[in-house]
């Protein structure tokens, strides 16, 4: 299984990236895919999920209402649409995905992962 996560870059506070993690080795179904992001010096930490099934997706209040995550199943592909970046919103990007289907907000539930994309926002 590999992930592939890109569409990281440097964006002023109050633009939009959109993140692309191609998958390949893993269908999506019954497999949830999560984003994470990690700060320097900070632990990663949950950004949002979409389930195995496409049909849920969670957030954290962090990002609630400026994030979105979507799906394209015949491209193996999960987007994070980022809009409204803040400079906290600067770190580096992962996708993982877990042999479950439901999303879980920690670390330790997820088997794979991409390598990070950089996203940094400027004030």
């Amino acid at each position: 299984v590999q992930l592939q996560a890109s569409g990281g870059g440097l964006v002023q506070a109050g633009g939009s990236l959109r993140l692309s993690c191609a998958v390949s080795g893993r269908t999506f179904s019954g497999y949830a895919t999560g984003w994470f992001r990690q700060a320097p010096g900070m632990e990663r930490e949950f950004v949002g999920g979409i389930s195995g099934s496409g049909s849920r997706t969670y957030y954290a209040d962090s990002v609630k209402g400026r994030f979105t995550i979507s799906r394209d199943d015949a491209k193996n592909t999960v987007y994070l649409q980022m809009n409204s970046l803040k400079p906290e919103d600067t770190a580096v990007y992962y996708c993982a995905t877990r042999p479950h289907g439901t999303v879980v907000a920690s670390t330790r539930g997820y088997d794979y992962w991409g390598q990070g994309t950089q996203v940094t926002v400027s004030s």
